[in-house]
């Protein structure tokens, strides 16, 4: 069994954390954000249970801080934690409610994709399809957390 800490991470995740914010200090974030033609918001199963994909099959992340339809998370905070940029609003795929999908524009004019009025973003440390290392976490002024098919966030 997987040794625990911090509210239920494995110590494994918790370390992939740390490292990734590591290299966050020294390096250029690799923003995973898709392209506008591909640019969906799904449902899928996890160890979190039923919960918020792109279409390439990333987790998408939701953050405390942010208010709805605004993102609290600008600079350093979105290098380690990109927003899901979009050209146009994200088609809604399988579980999605379809009026709830939409876009905010960000301070920098992009558009980010949302669900319920909440920004979604990627976290830079997950690399492959389906990966959640960061959940439950607390950074830059509140906590990142998968979201759920009805818009809340996983604690």
């Amino acid at each position: 069994m997987a040794r625990r800490g911090l509210r239920g991470m494995t110590v494994r995740s918790i370390l992939l954390c740390l490292a990734s914010a590591a290299v966050l200090c020294g390096g250029v974030a690799e923003s995973v954000a898709a392209s506008g033609s591909r640019a969906s918001v799904t449902v899928r199963g996890s160890s979190f249970g039923r919960i918020l994909f792109d279409g390439r099959g990333f987790v998408l992340y939701g953050f405390t801080r942010d208010a709805r339809g605004k993102s609290g998370c600008t600079g350093a905070c979105a290098r380690a934690w990109p927003p899901y940029i979009v050209k146009s609003r994200p088609r809604a795929g399988k579980g999605i409610v379809s009026s709830r999908v939409g876009t905010i524009r960000r301070a920098d004019g992009r558009l980010q994709a949302t669900y319920y009025g909440h920004p979604l973003y990627y976290y830079v440390g997950d690399k492959r399809p389906g990966q959640i290392l960061c959940q439950n976490v607390n950074e830059f002024g509140g906590f990142w957390r998968v979201v759920r098919p009805a818009g809340s966030l996983v604690s």
